[in-house]
């Protein structure tokens, strides 16, 4: 089972990522041009990660791992079909966790200008 910091570091690997802070000091959010593709941080004493999805495949892995993965905890209801949550403590293997982040970023940076998303295919 990989660390939250070996997650973050996963993520970090990905052209323009970086980390932020702009909920405080207690999670790391990674970004790729301003925006969030996955969320570290603690719910009562549990590492948790939340990551972006599209609404079919957040539907999915929510099928796969009932009642483990779930719509974003901490989204506004609008955009809650377009995160999943859960927790970092073996219920969901690290290759699925590494698919998701890889999914997660894939939307990400397909969102952004045609322009940024050549700059970041690129590096």
């Amino acid at each position: 089972m990989k660390t939250p910091q070996e997650l973050i570091e996963y993520c970090l690997d990905k052209n323009g990522a970086y980390v932020d802070h702009p909920f405080g000091p207690d999670s790391e959010i990674i970004k790729v041009e301003n925006k969030i593709f996955a969320q570290f941080f603690q719910l009562k004493g549990k590492d948790i990660i939340t990551l972006k999805c599209d609404a079919m495949t957040g539907q999915f892995y929510r099928q796969i791992f009932p009642d483990i993965v779930v719509r974003g905890y901490h989204c506004p209801p609008v955009q809650q079909p377009y995160f999943n949550t859960f927790p970092l403590d073996g219920s969901v293997p690290d290759e699925i966790i590494f698919e998701m982040i890889d999914h997660s970023y894939s939307v990400v940076v397909g969102k952004l200008p045609k322009y940024l998303q050549k700059k970041l295919n690129e590096e």
